[in-house]
């Protein structure tokens, strides 16, 4: 195991990297690579490869600006696929202690900091309940010290999620409840184990008055509504789940993505039911939900959205130009629903090339869906012929075409 040259130990050198985080990123994308490819052949080769790999990781790491997030998100992602493979290694209690004792020093030495979320899967990183039992007795005194009302500093122990972790994995919910009532202030990071261990103990309805109870200013409302419907749904609850959380616990990076996260795991219910609902969510914009109306084919829907809340004009052009063929009616809709929202003020640094792109997509939908370009010219004058702020810069960029 200690013969085999793993290619990442060169480049993972302490400040191996300088301020940009690209390259950093992109060795610790190949180091996981590398370990994968091992893990086929020699589990527990591979299960060294990433504990040494977990160990160089700061370090190599301490000089790269990692303000964007990426290189976070990079480490957090190499974490999440490495902590299997050390934990399905098969080796004697021995060298997982061995391999804990390493991890718990680049743990403890990690001050960006890049490895905190290894403390969240200390428990599985144990693999039995006697060594995670082990680690729980020598963590909890640090813990109940920090947590003390006579304790000084700012009350914080970096390896709290893991002692939590641990005790988790040792199946010590009782202990686990107590020491989490312990906590100076009700953090989902640390009441997420309690929610967990009292869905163990089969406890799901105060698991989830537990969760609910720790909403606060600054707490992840959409975390606590996931395990919150986690639970629902794991008893049969659906329609709960999805009243109570469903909205709350799937908002993505879009509302498309949103969307289309709530019909996956809701098959069940209509997809256009969950839109509606969706929309009612968000009064006052109405119109961001369009992109979600036009992908899943609710065309009049889309228009009746865009007619009355305002929606990015771009996405509009988009939409008119995509859907000239498939769709003229509703591209044609779409056109001069971004020429109106253009009009009306809206849109981020509108050019002229915006405006000529709305009409051009109009024009040739107009023509796909039979109605003359006189009849959209007149349509298009009329709607501009009021006082709307953005009227006389299109009426500049058009008169040519409306003349």
């Amino acid at each position: 195991m200690n013969t085999h040259k793993w290619q990442f130990t060169t480049r993972f050198r302490r400040h191996a990297f300088g301020w940009r985080s690209g390259t950093p990123i992109q060795r610790i994308k190949e180091a996981v690579a590398e370990i994968k490819q091992v893990v086929r052949k020699d589990t527990v080769l591979a299960a060294e490869g990433a504990v040494k790999l977990l160990e160089k990781l700061s370090p190599a790491l301490e000089q790269v600006d990692s303000s964007s997030g990426a290189l976070g998100t990079a480490v957090n992602n190499a974490i999440d696929t490495l902590v299997p493979i050390i934990v399905k290694a098969d080796i004697d209690i021995e060298v997982r202690q061995r391999w804990l004792d390493r991890l718990w020093a680049a743990f403890q030495d990690d001050e960006i900091p890049y490895l905190e979320s290894l403390g969240d899967y200390w428990g599985k990183l144990c693999v039995t309940e006697e060594l995670a039992s082990s680690w729980a007795d020598t963590l909890i005194p640090w813990v109940e010290q920090t947590w003390s009302p006579s304790a000084t500093g700012h009350g914080y122990f970096k390896g709290t999620s893991a002692c939590l972790s641990s005790l988790y994995a040792a199946s010590r919910y009782d202990e686990l409840l107590a020491l989490i009532g312990k906590a100076p202030h009700k953090l989902w990071h640390y009441r997420q184990w309690g929610v967990k261990a009292l869905v163990a103990m089969g406890r799901k309805s105060e698991a989830i008055d537990y969760a609910e109870d720790s909403r606060g200013l600054n707490e992840p409302g959409w975390l606590i509504a996931q395990a919150c419907e986690a639970i629902l749904l794991s008893s049969g609850l659906k329609d709960e789940a999805y009243r109570r959380y469903a909205l709350e616990a799937n908002r993505a990076t879009t509302n498309l993505a949103t969307f289309r996260a709530i019909v996956k795991k809701y098959p069940d219910k209509v997809p256009e039911d969950i839109l509606r609902d969706l929309i009612d969510s968000t009064p006052g914009d109405e119109g961001k939900w369009f992109a979600a109306a036009k992908n899943a084919g609710f065309f009049d829907m889309a228009i009746e959205l865009v007619t009355h809340s305002p929606t990015d004009p771009r996405t509009l052009i988009r939409a008119a130009r995509d859907y000239c063929e498939k769709q003229p009616d509703f591209a044609l809709k779409s056109g001069l629903a971004a020429l109106r929202w253009m009009s009306l003020g809206h849109g981020y640094e509108i050019t002229a090339g915006d405006v000529l792109e709305a009409y051009t997509a109009a024009i040739k939908a107009a023509h796909c869906a039979g109605i003359s370009t006189e009849q959209i010219n007149a349509q298009i004058r009329d709607m501009l012929s009021g006082a709307q702020p953005g009227n006389k810069f299109l009426m500049a960029v058009l008169e040519r075409h409306l003349s």
